[in-house]
């Protein structure tokens, strides 16, 4: 998208901006969403999900799963990368094509061009599901942005500074919402309240969250 383009879609209120390089871009997944679905399936028949404890010992109320040439994982030893899946010691499943032409889709869209994301982190929130305020800091260097898309029950995302005790925005999402956030934001605590049971037509009592990075 060049610059008269998204200032149009600013002006029809298609992205909303919540930081200098933090944006909201309403819908942009809707017309991915035929395709995402069957792919998410095929995932999670290599990789369920499944409730991660974190090196504190606090078992997540989200459950994860990953693709990608990368997986996010956190255990009694820690949160890091690994290439294999730890439940089944095999390679993580790799990242359907539609997931990655999304991604780099929609971080052209904020402006970020030719985003390349290696690991995708699937989040299943049922209803009082949370994600505590956190900052995406495992990859090993900044200059990419994060790419977060929401399907299903619609969330309220905390979105706040550099620090933890900073305030935090909350931005309303729904379904096929893409928000992405890099440069001087891509640091910023954010986090995601407890969600409401508001069943959508499509995922009922679920919210499916992909979280595109480039972590290697």
């Amino acid at each position: 998208m060049n610059t008269r383009n998204f200032l149009d879609e600013l002006e029809r209120g298609n992205v909303q901006p919540i930081g200098p390089r933090a944006c909201v871009l309403r819908g942009f997944a809707l017309a991915y969403v035929e395709d995402l679905l069957p792919s998410l399936a095929e995932v999670e028949q290599v990789s369920p999900f499944r409730h991660m404890v974190t090196p504190g010992g606090f078992t997540m109320s989200v459950a994860l799963t990953n693709c990608g040439s990368l997986g996010w994982t956190t255990d009694s030893r820690g949160y890091r990368y690994t290439r294999d899946d730890p439940d089944s010691n095999q390679p993580w499943p790799a990242m359907p094509a539609t997931f990655a032409r999304l991604a780099h889709e929609a971080a052209k869209a904020a402006g970020f061009e030719g985003f390349a994301p290696d690991a995708c982190l699937i989040n299943r929130y049922l209803p009082g599901a949370k994600l505590a305020l956190h900052q995406d800091k495992d990859e090993r260097d900044y200059s990419a942005p994060i790419v977060s898309v929401s399907l299903g029950v619609p969330a309220t995302f905390l979105f706040g500074g550099r620090k933890r005790t900073d305030s935090a925005a909350k931005v309303p999402l729904s379904h096929g919402d893409v928000v992405v956030w890099g440069a001087e934001d891509r640091l910023r605590y954010h986090g995601v309240m407890p969600l409401k049971d508001e069943p959508h037509p499509l995922l009922g009592s679920r919210r499916i969250n992909f979280t595109f990075r480039k972590a290697g």
